[in-house]
C-alpha cells in the first residue's frame, strides 16, 4: 500500500524518535577488535576503508600484512602519500603454495606478529590492520592464545582489525565486531577471469 506524503512523514518522524532514543542510550566509546573473515571477497578492502577513515581523522595507522608481501601492493603505493601518519609493512612472502616452505612461513608470520605487537602496544597508533593474520592463525603459524594476550595489551581507545578467512573461534569470541564475507559468485570461478589490477590487487 502506497503511503500518502503525510503518512510517510509521520512514519519517518516516529522512526527518527526511536533512533534518537536508541542513540541516547549508547554513549560508550571504546577501541574495537574487528574481525573480517569468510570465504567471500572484500575482507581487506573493507578494512582499508576503516584505515582511510582513520587517516581522514588525522589518526596514526599501521598496516602489517602477514601473507602478502611477495609483490608490491598498490595500496602501499597510495598510502605513502600520508607520510609518517601511516606505517605499512608487507612481511609475508606470498601464498603458502608459492613459498612451499612451512618453517620459513612460520618464521615470517612470527616476525610480522612481533612487528604488529609493537604497534598494538603503542598509544600513538589509533588503528592497526593485521591483514591476513587469520590465515596465519588457521595454518597454526601463530597461537591464538598469544594473539589474544597481545590484543589485551592495546590502549583502550585503539582499534585492531584482523582479516583473512578461517578466523579461529577464540578470536571471534574476543572480537567486538565480526563480519563474515559470504561468497555467492566470483568471476575467477564462474568465468575464468584472472585477478585484475584495481580489483584484486
Amino acid at each position: 500500500m502506497q503511503l500518502t506524503p503525510e503518512q510517510y512523514k509521520e512514519k519517518m518522524q516516529r522512526r527518527k524518535a526511536i533512533q534518537e532514543e536508541r542513540l541516547a542510550e549508547k554513549n560508550t566509546e571504546k577501541g574495537l577488535i574487528v574481525v573480517n573473515t569468510g570465504d567471500g571477497k572484500g575482507k581487506t578492502t573493507a578494512a582499508l576503508g576503516i584505515v582511510l577513515r582513520s587517516l581522514g581523522h588525522g589518526y596514526k595507522v599501521a598496516i602489517v600484512q602477514f601473507i602478502k608481501g611477495a609483490w608490491e601492493p598498490a595500496e602501499q603505493k597510495i598510502f605513502s602519500a600520508w607520510g609518517e601518519q601511516i606505517e605499512f609493512h608487507a612481511m609475508g612472502e606470498g601464498f603458502t603454495w608459492e613459498t612451499q616452505d612451512r618453517e620459513r612461513d612460520i618464521e615470517k608470520a612470527r616476525e610480522a606478529w612481533q612487528k604488529a605487537l609493537n604497534f598494538i602496544e603503542n598509544p600513538e597508533y589509533r588503528t592497526i590492520l593485521l591483514d591476513e593474520i587469520n590465515i596465519a592463525l588457521k595454518l597454526n603459524y601463530l597461537d591464538p592464545r598469544e594473539v589474544i594476550a597481545g590484543l589485551a595489551r592495546k590502549p583502550a581507545d585503539s582499534h585492531v582489525i584482523l582479516t583473512g578467512r578461517g578466523a579461529p573461534p577464540e578470536i571471534i569470541e574476543v572480537a567486538d565486531l565480526v563480519t563474515e564475507m559470504k561468497l555467492i559468485k566470483h568471476p575467477f570461478r564462474e568465468q575464468g577471469v584472472k585477478a585484475q589490477a584495481g580489483i584484486e590487487f
